[in-house]
């Protein structure tokens, strides 16, 4: 086996050339598929890693995000007195009634308008999300037309930095604080006092409800409380469920899109890579007869091209991972198909995605030899030596 690799490596080195045009049109294909499966799973990171795997969601029943739901004050107050809420340090719970609502901000870059989720909350809202880290300025006071942006609207939107002030819903906020929430969701919204923000959109219920859970395993109990509640028409969700359900339409059409860029760019990169070793099997005829002729069986030659053609595919699958890892370090931003809203993320890769890259590459490289290397195998002694 030992020999056989060293000969197939030795084969790809002389044809130095047909080798790099090989391994780089399926590196370009592995690349593709990377950077689509990157991104899909940076989204879904994203919005589940602003879920807290002990945060409560209620939202209206039936509702598929905040945006779209609605919880009358009544309705809140009885949530609240639910025993399985979490008490904080001075006994107060660990609960926060959320507005959520959209408004329309120009990007700085492009000058295009784009959605923007504002949330109204309390000090309680930050306390729940351990995420969250003031990075400039400060905390909104209570009552203020003041607002902290999370670190991608200050830095993608105009008039969003800090000591600047957004003109919305007929009054204009003051930029006190900037946030960073990491690569989470929170990094591209708004927050502000929920009270302020009620009243300036005319609002009289709440979007959401969230809060911590007194017993980690007691999630079933206060979720068949509300739902069994005759008062309440209200669903109960775990906050990391919450959000996974969110990008999973998203996250859906990343991955079939990249499945049928990857499926169009695979067959150029096999023909390729088949024409390569055929070519190879071509100017080794004789070569062939000589080991057949030294006592090398059948299976020993295909053995070896099969060899040489997965050794191009693994150096392709390489390539193509060297590089879309470079992508980790970019930014994007698309809109959340749940709320309408522009959510930033960035590409993440992952050891699952690296496997399976490579696995690609491999297979490419096993449907690009399999045939040329059929063909060695049958090669005459005889015929191969004249």
């Amino acid at each position: 086996m030992k020999l056989l690799f060293f000969y197939s490596f030795r084969n790809l080195l002389t044809r130095r050339l047909t080798t790099f045009l090989t391994t780089g049109g399926m590196a370009l294909v592995v690349f593709v598929f990377a950077a689509i499966v990157m991104l899909a799973d940076g989204l879904q990171k994203t919005l589940v890693d602003t879920g807290a795997a002990d945060n409560i969601v209620v939202i209206r029943r039936s509702a598929l995000s905040e945006v779209q739901s609605a919880i009358e004050r009544d309705k809140a107050a009885i949530v609240e007195t639910d025993p399985g809420i979490a008490l904080g340090p001075s006994g107060e719970r660990l609960l926060a009634k959320e507005l959520i609502v959209l408004i329309t901000l120009q990007k700085r870059e492009s000058g295009n308008p784009a959605n923007v989720v504002i949330r109204g909350g309390t000090t309680r809202s930050l306390h729940l999300r351990d995420q969250i880290t003031l990075t400039a300025g400060r905390l909104p006071h209570p009552g203020a037309l003041e607002i902290m942006v999370g670190r991608n609207v200050a830095e993608r939107f105009d008039n969003a930095g800090l000591g600047q002030s957004l003109f919305f819903a007929q009054r204009r906020w003051r930029v006190v604080g900037i946030f960073d929430a990491g690569n989470t969701g929170f990094s591209s919204e708004i927050w502000g006092d929920v009270d302020q923000l009620m009243q300036a959109f005319r609002r009289n219920v709440y979007s959401s409800i969230i809060f911590r859970l007194r017993q980690a395993n007691g999630f079933d109990a206060v979720s068949e409380r509300i739902l069994n509640d005759p008062r309440l028409t209200l669903d109960v969700k775990r906050e990391r469920d919450f959000y996974r359900e969110q990008s999973e339409m998203m996250s859906k059409f990343l991955r079939l899109l990249g499945f049928y860029l990857t499926l169009i760019f695979s067959i150029g990169a096999v023909v390729g890579a088949m024409i390569t070793m055929y070519a190879a099997v071509a100017n080794r005829t004789q070569e062939i007869g000589t080991l057949r002729a030294l006592g090398f069986q059948r299976g020993t030659i295909l053995t070896a091209f099969l060899l040489e053609s997965l050794l191009l595919g693994l150096l392709g699958g390489l390539g193509g991972l060297f590089f879309s890892s470079f992508l980790q370090f970019f930014t994007v931003s698309t809109t959340n198909f749940q709320t309408f809203s522009e959510l930033a993320f960035r590409f993440t890769l992952t050891s699952a995605t690296a496997l399976k890259a490579l696995s690609f590459a491999l297979f490419m490289g096993f449907l690009g030899g399999i045939l040329p290397a059929i063909q060695a195998a049958r090669k005459n002694i005889v015929e191969a030596l004249r």
